[in-house]
């Protein structure tokens, strides 16, 4: 049977909007993979679906996400990398924060699932050369961090809009967050970036 598409879903937790929003209490790290998790493995296996899952490495490395995320590599779902902290400004981050950023995120996925991740996403979209670079350092396979969509300007507005609160340092840290319209001209099909500088 000819594959018509491929799937992935962003496993990005509780505490990980209240983060991104500002939120008070994000740090106390709640979640609700426990409840999600299995209804949407649920879900996949009455249609017979395989996709890959983009788990936050701070999320593998508590112990109270461990099962909800043994579960998905155990129903034969791909577990990819999506950063440890799950800060959409990831663009800014140095070299040496992406490397530990990335490596933190692989030992707890791997100390869960047995394997190193091979794919990655950035939270919020967030890519950069930097970002590239260090993953094909590491060895990574492939990276799905561009939204081909020309409203992204709009989806960052509305998310502005609703988070007054934010001091102009981090409304800074976020301007980039969901890409930028330009990325609406990218490629819907799977390509090699030559060089992105």
């Amino acid at each position: 049977m000819k594959k018509l598409a491929s799937v992935s879903l962003d496993l990005d937790n509780q505490w990980s909007y209240m983060k991104t929003n500002g939120d008070a209490g994000w740090e106390d790290l709640p979640s609700y993979l426990d409840l999600a998790v299995p209804r949407i493995l649920s879900f996949l296996k009455e249609r017979d679906m395989k996709v890959t899952f983009f788990v936050i490495g701070q999320d593998a490395a508590l112990e109270k996400n461990r099962d909800a995320i043994r579960s998905i590599a155990d129903a034969g779902h791909e577990i990819a990398n999506h950063s440890f902290n799950h800060e959409p400004w990831l663009h800014l981050y140095s070299k040496e924060e992406l490397v530990s950023e990335f490596e933190r995120t692989e030992n707890a996925l791997e100390s869960i699932t047995g394997k190193r991740p091979v794919g990655f996403r950035g939270p919020g979209y967030s890519l950069s050369p930097a970002v590239l670079e260090t993953l094909g350092e590491r060895g990574y396979e492939y990276d799905c961090s561009l939204l081909p969509t020309y409203i992204a300007p709009l989806a960052r507005a509305f998310f502005f809009l609703n988070s007054s609160k934010m001091s102009d340092e981090e409304k800074a840290k976020r301007k980039k967050l969901f890409g930028k319209f330009s990325d609406g001209f990218q490629s819907l099909k799977p390509h090699f970036v030559r060089s992105c500088r």
